[in-house]
């Protein structure tokens, strides 16, 4: 099986990288998103985001001819829709999903769609999701045949295929990682395994299409709890005079113990949503879930509270009014050296404690240009070197490699990576 064009819709963190390895094997891609600004990025061969060797392969995709970018979907072999599926707005949400931009999608691409194509859904959903798109495909052409009504002699195929990259790792991992496939119908299947064989050395696994939504929410929740633990106990031990990452080291020489690093909580696009996806369709069962999404929750705010505990040492000790005291925060994405600040509690951190302390609140991170404008009107961006001369208070929330190994001298120090003090 053949795919002459190949679209992908949304060309963020995970739709440019799929685009651009696609193009890299010879394949004409035609990249979808919304946003001007992103597709004429792209259409000069350059990128929008921080992803190591990124830029190299869609420069040379774009200058060959392979990849091209626009804001109207069109008429290609296989269609693979990676947009957001953030929480939907408003006080009685309770962490629902919103799948607003998949609707938006499957509505942009229904148009274009003719028999033999294949729409695979990439964006991380609530089960039953992949369904939802097919219906909405379904009454935006019917015209064609879709798995819900016909099975495998369907006009159209539908999959689910959850991407499971590291970022900063994305290109390497697309290609060499094992993939889940989740075909509404075991023709989808195999037509979606045919796709991703064009670059995926890894195994492509076959389930069905809810399978394969409940594994990647089921991954990201594993990870949840696991830090959800280590983030806990990072609390204990501050109570009891302990060294958590001491702590962490001991326990995991034994041979079944793989504690993970606590953290000042949990960010990005996955382990912090992807949890509430189970619990808001099975509240009830969902216990230990809600936990480790409720502990992760909360750790920011035990970080202010650190940090609160470190001005008023400061305060006592050096005799400095509240309003000279200066502290400088190390890092805003939500893991070490990207640019993503989604859903980072570092952010949060920063933005909570610009608003209570009087004080100047600095923030150190090598990977952005500009602050976000959550915090922009309040907070300082500066440079490693100008914070460490006028700070009073050092807090490292993400491990950047800019940052090193050693402690900064003559300042207070909150360290919730165990870099610094560990």
């Amino acid at each position: 099986m053949t795919f002459k064009t190949i679209s992908v819709i949304g060309l963020g963190y995970i739709g440019l990288p799929t685009a651009a390895v696609f193009a890299s094997r010879k394949i004409k891609v035609i990249g979808v998103d919304i946003d001007q600004k992103t597709v004429d990025t792209i259409n000069r061969g350059q990128i929008h985001i921080v992803e190591p060797d990124l830029d190299i392969v869609v420069h040379a995709a774009v200058t060959e001819g392979y990849l091209r970018a626009t804001t109207m979907a069109e008429a290609a072999d296989a269609f693979l829709i990676a947009v957001p599926t953030p929480f939907k707005s408003g006080i009685t949400s309770d962490h629902e999903p919103d799948l607003s931009y998949i609707e938006s999608a499957s509505q942009s691409i229904a148009p274009v769609l003719k028999k033999g194509d294949i729409v695979i859904l990439e964006s991380t959903s609530p089960v039953g999701a992949t369904e939802q798109m097919a219906a909405w495909l379904a009454q935006a052409r019917p015209d064609l045949t879709f798995p819900q009504t016909h099975g495998e002699e369907s006009d159209i195929r539908v999959a689910h295929c959850p991407e499971r990259v590291l970022p900063g790792q994305v290109l390497r991992e697309l290609v060499q990682n094992d993939r889940v496939i989740g075909g509404m119908t075991p023709a989808c299947s195999n037509v979606a395994i045919a796709l991703y064989k064009v670059f995926v050395q890894g195994e492509c696994v076959i389930t069905n299409a809810r399978t394969a939504e409940m594994c990647k929410l089921t991954e990201n929740s594993f990870r949840d709890v696991n830090i959800a633990l280590v983030n806990e106990l990072s609390m204990i031990c501050d109570e009891l005079g302990i060294s958590v990452w001491e702590l962490i080291r001991l326990a995991n020489r034994h041979p079944r113990v793989n504690l993970l690093q606590p953290g000042p909580g949990v960010g990005g696009h996955c382990i912090a949503i992807d949890p509430w996806f189970i619990v808001s369709q099975s509240p009830e069962s969902s216990k230990l879930i809600r936990a480790a999404r409720g502990v992760n929750d909360e750790k920011p705010e035990w970080v202010l509270r650190k940090i609160n505990k470190a001005i008023s040492k400061v305060r006592d000790e050096k005799r400095k009014a509240t309003e000279d005291i200066v502290v400088a925060c190390f890092g805003l994405s939500f893991k070490p050296n990207i640019d993503d600040l989604r859903e980072s509690p570092s952010v949060e951190i920063v933005k909570k404690l610009s608003s209570v302390h009087a004080g100047r609140v600095l923030a150190i991170e090598p990977h952005v240009k500009d602050l976000p404008s959550s915090i922009g009107g309040q907070v300082e961006l500066v440079e490693m070197d100008y914070a460490l001369g006028v700070a009073d208070i050092a807090v490292l929330l993400v491990d950047h490699r800019e940052f090193g190994k050693n402690a900064p001298k003559d300042v207070e120090i909150v360290d919730t990576r165990g870099i610094w003090v560990a």
